[in-house]
């Protein structure tokens, strides 16, 4: 089997195509957008290294049936990327392929053209959300230069809440609550499209049945997962999640650290803003009386990241078996908090 190496780059890429006993059969450097002519041949190995275009040009090689190797940026170094400070594309490319030869390359996973798709609508959601918090804050600056004290409400009302002061305002002041209500109008359509595609996706559907998983926490958490098959456990899920406790131990110390926080953030974030949810309106949840349990001898903060992984298992075990949430599994297998 041959192997071919792409270093990618957004205009263009270097290409070194290797034989199976390690010969250069091929190295030129080509326009990214007409990769798919390189691989357009026998079937082999295609080699990337994770970036920006790494997926989408797997998917190509792919579907021209050839094998597919994204190789984690962190293990790049160890493969010869970059080696004794003498970095080129051309040095690189080669550096995948001679491995490659050698080794049968691990591969991160590929994810789903709708695993793709749903992250980058939820980030660009965020995006826009961060955009109107900074455009409030600089905002309330200025309010606080003026000595002026505004009634709290909900951050869409805020320009309305500004406007309602008796105050003269100058025009970039104003120009800054029209942003904040054209992002708030566009955030609010965002909010539409998740929740349509949500509603829409039968896994979610499945995890919203979960009190406190809305469309955007069941979005996230399938679009992190994409294939549960790729899991053998609920623990390796909260692994991946970054949910379960760090270690820095050494000969005779142990020593347990906090939570490694590996894996997405956002969806971390969302579990635990699930479970916040949870214990405000299902208190009565044996899930939620297991939290408090732990709150009792950790405190409110450990016992809400503790429920978050046990929900995270939760979430696992029902796509996996393809069933609603049941109140009463909530309390069985604590996690370790």
């Amino acid at each position: 089997m041959e192997h071919l190496a792409i270093d990618l780059g957004g205009r263009e890429s270097q290409v070194c195509l290797r034989a199976e006993d390690g010969r250069i059969l091929r190295e030129a450097r080509v326009p990214t957008r007409e990769l798919e002519v390189e691989l357009s041949r026998p079937s082999c190995r295609v080699v990337v290294e994770t970036c920006a275009e790494a997926f989408g040009v797997a998917d190509s090689a792919l579907r021209l049936g050839h094998q597919a190797r994204v190789v984690p940026a962190t293990l790049a170094r160890a493969l010869g990327v970059g080696a004794r400070r003498l970095k080129t594309d051309q040095r690189d490319a080669r550096a995948l392929s001679e491995a490659s030869c050698r080794i049968d390359l691990p591969s991160v996973h590929i994810p789903s053209a709708w695993a793709r798709e749903t992250k980058s609508l939820c980030g660009m959601r965020e995006a826009l959300v961060q955009s109107r918090t900074m455009l409030i804050n600089t905002v309330r600056g200025w309010m606080r230069a003026q000595r002026l004290l505004l009634k709290t409400g909900d951050v869409r009302s805020f320009p309305r809440r500004v406007r309602l002061l008796e105050i003269e305002r100058p025009e970039f002041v104003e120009r800054q609550l029209r942003a904040i209500e054209a992002l708030s109008a566009e955030i609010k359509e965002a909010d539409r499209d998740l929740k349509k595609r949500a509603e829409n996706h039968a896994v979610c559907k499945l995890l919203m049945t979960v009190p406190g998983v809305g469309s955007q926490t069941a979005l996230q958490f399938s679009a992190a997962v994409d294939d549960v098959s790729r899991f053998a456990s609920a623990h390796e899920i909260e692994s991946y999640l970054g949910l379960t406790p760090g270690e820095n131990s050494s000969s005779d110390r142990k020593r347990r650290t906090s939570i490694t926080k590996a894996g997405a953030p956002a969806v971390r974030w969302l579990l635990v803003e699930a479970c916040w949810t949870m214990k405000r309106c299902r208190p009565d949840d044996p899930m939620v009386r297991w939290a408090d349990g732990v709150a009792q001898r950790r405190g409110k903060r450990i016992a809400v990241v503790a429920m978050a992984r046990k929900l995270a298992g939760i979430l696992f075990a029902m796509w996996r078996d393809g069933t609603t949430y049941d109140p009463s599994q909530g309390a069985n297998a604590p996690a370790a908090a």
